[in-house]
């Protein structure tokens, strides 16, 4: 009698293997468990093992709640327990309650989270060899649909979701170029400046790093004097725009003033195309000066760079030009009659037309000319009240654009002045430098956008939203660290990857993104099948995109499909075609 295979079960497999593995090479669960010790009753699965299969969920299905994950992975314990080796698996370690807990862990104890991020940057600086010459930091906000408390994590602020209406939290870090890897995290409540947060954000970088030296990148409201001071003395180096309140426009126009007459001679500013490395494009010019400056017992030098952007003068035109279209359109709006239209005298016109110009900042861009006629008819006599002469004042308005006063201003756009002490720093590397400030930009969309799904925070209590930010913030480290890997390879070779562009098969980049590769691997599916008395268990073969990745990433292929279920596979293939 002939036996027919049966199967049992199916898994979905896709990318599971890939983010367990790369998550023991980064040693996130040992560390863990390292720094983050549970009670002595806590059984089951160890709190970084856990940490490390939630994650593997939030990274795969961009979805952070707590109630989904025990059902996805009672769908593929048979998955996790071979990439774990974890024979005990349950479904019920991964329960909400049990994930709270471990939150409470995270979320609790901000002196173990930051012996915890100190030792993982140095295990990461360690295995993948990064550079640790420049920082940048800057912070962002987390929004949320709570109530506001007294003291709470939740505060109303200045929003960069631009929700000033909705509490948020706010997120101060620190991220290694040219990755926007996280090394240091701080989550501070929501009402909190962005100056005062800088100073703590780099004693915990210095902390971590052990070194000087080092470059740190931010924005202008780094430009702090009590920070750079503080750089300064700690024979670090900064580089940030200065604000309009430490660089007034009449200051920066006596600066430019020597650049129009001709006497400042400017530094072309290039950088390489994209597209075609090996042509070179004019960014922008600028020139360099020097100032002294001394903060109680510290005194350092300091190098103004005073660079013009051409895109940034030319994206600041268009909007000029569009805010006076917007202005004239408007003023033309108060020369409209008919029913439900004001009827405005000189005085309230004026006022109008001033309210306008302030609103679009073109004040002195435009020159206004009223125009008042005045009309007097008589009214008749009617039911006892006498006639009587009644004035009417029309006024119309009529603008034109000042064009010298708008060359005048157009020349300033574009302009910007950088402060940096770091005396072998040059104007272009300067410039080019503070323009790769997207890459932590691009590690705040990651954390609120869809991959690691931050936003909402579903959570009430502050101990586990901090727990799941810093959690999140791992799996973040996860995304950058495949990322560069990947590109690393690429970039010794001088290979592109192809094959993972939706409907374009052929597309080939030297840049993937973690999600990109993540994405190709969908649809790897684990099969347990029945033949008589012996179960047998096999995984959807890799293909060649898949292979490559692996080995981009310098991960074997066995983590899919180990030496043991190979011999399966060779041998339920064997046992079917025989029947």
């Amino acid at each position: 009698m002939e036996i027919s295979p049966k199967v049992i079960k199916i898994e979905r497999v896709d990318d599971i293997p890939l983010l367990l593995a790369q998550m023991k090479k980064m040693e996130i669960a040992s560390l863990l468990d390292t720094h983050f010790p549970t009670h002595g009753n806590w059984q089951g699965l160890s709190l970084g093992d856990m940490g490390t299969v939630w994650l593997s969920h939030i990274l795969s299905e961009g979805d952070h709640r707590l109630n989904s994950v025990q059902d996805w992975a009672g769908a593929r314990l048979g998955t996790l327990k071979f990439c774990l080796g974890a024979d005990a698996l349950r479904e019920l370690d991964f329960s909400d309650d049990r994930l709270c807990q471990m939150l409470d862990y995270l979320g609790g104890d901000d002196a173990a989270w930051e012996n915890y991020e100190r030792e993982q940057n140095a295990t990461l600086l360690r295995v993948y060899d990064l550079k640790t010459s420049r920082v940048r930091i800057d912070s962002t906000t987390a929004k949320s649909y709570v109530a506001v408390e007294p003291d709470g994590l939740f505060q109303l602020g200045h929003s960069k979701e631009h929700r000033p209406d909705l509490p948020q939290l706010k997120i101060n870090q620190s991220t290694l170029d040219p990755l926007g890897m996280p090394l240091t995290m701080t989550i501070v409540s929501g009402e909190r400046a962005d100056d005062p947060l800088y100073v703590p954000e780099i004693r915990k970088v210095q902390n971590c790093l052990q070194k000087h030296g080092v470059l740190y990148v931010g924005d202008c409201k780094m430009a702090a004097l009590p920070t750079r001071a503080y750089l300064a003395a700690s024979e670090d180096y900064y580089l940030c725009p200065l604000p309009a309140v430490q660089m007034p426009a009449s200051e920066l126009r006596a600066l430019l003033t020597p650049v129009w007459t001709g006497q400042q001679t400017l530094i072309p500013v290039h950088r390489a195309l994209q597209a075609t490395p090996e042509e070179i494009e004019h960014i922008a010019d600028g020139f360099a000066y020097h100032v002294t400056l001394e903060v109680g017992d510290v005194q350092w030098q300091e190098t103004r760079l005073v660079v013009h952007s051409f895109k940034h003068a030319d994206a600041k035109q268009r909007a000029l030009d569009k805010r006076i279209e917007q202005a004239q359109q408007e003023i033309e709006g108060i020369n409209q009659r008919g029913r439900g239209r004001k009827h405005l005298d000189l005085e309230q016109t004026q006022a109008s037309v001033q309210t306008i110009l302030k609103n679009h900042e073109v004040t002195n861009l435009l020159d206004v000319q009223y125009e008042v006629q005045t009309e007097t008819t008589t009214k008749r006599a009617y039911r006892g009240k006498a006639a009587k002469d009644v004035t009417r004042v029309d006024v119309t308005v009529q603008t034109k654009r000042n064009d010298t006063a708008y060359e005048e201003y157009v020349r300033t756009l574009g302009w910007r002045v950088f402060a940096s002490n770091d005396p072998e720093l040059s104007l272009e590397e300067a410039v080019l430098a503070y323009r790769e400030e997207y890459l932590i930009e691009r590690g705040f969309n990651r954390l609120r956008g869809k991959t690691l799904g931050m936003t909402p925070l579903y959570l009430s209590s502050t101990t586990r939203i901090k727990g799941l930010i810093r959690l999140l913030c791992i799996g973040l480290r996860v995304l950058c660290i495949v990322e560069f890997t990947a590109r690393e390879a690429l970039r010794k070779m001088a290979e592109k990857l192809s094959l993972i562009y939706a409907g374009n098969p052929k597309r080939c980049t030297a840049k993937p993104t973690t999600e990109m590769m993540l994405r190709a691997f969908t649809g790897i599916n684990a099969i347990e099948v029945s033949l008589g008395e012996t179960n047998w268990h096999s995984v959807t073969p890799l293909n060649a995109v898949q292979t490559r990745i692996l080995d981009l990433l310098g991960l074997p292929a066995t983590i899919y499909q180990g030496p043991d279920r190979q011999a399966e596979s060779k041998e339920l293939a064997l046992e079917i075609s025989e029947l």
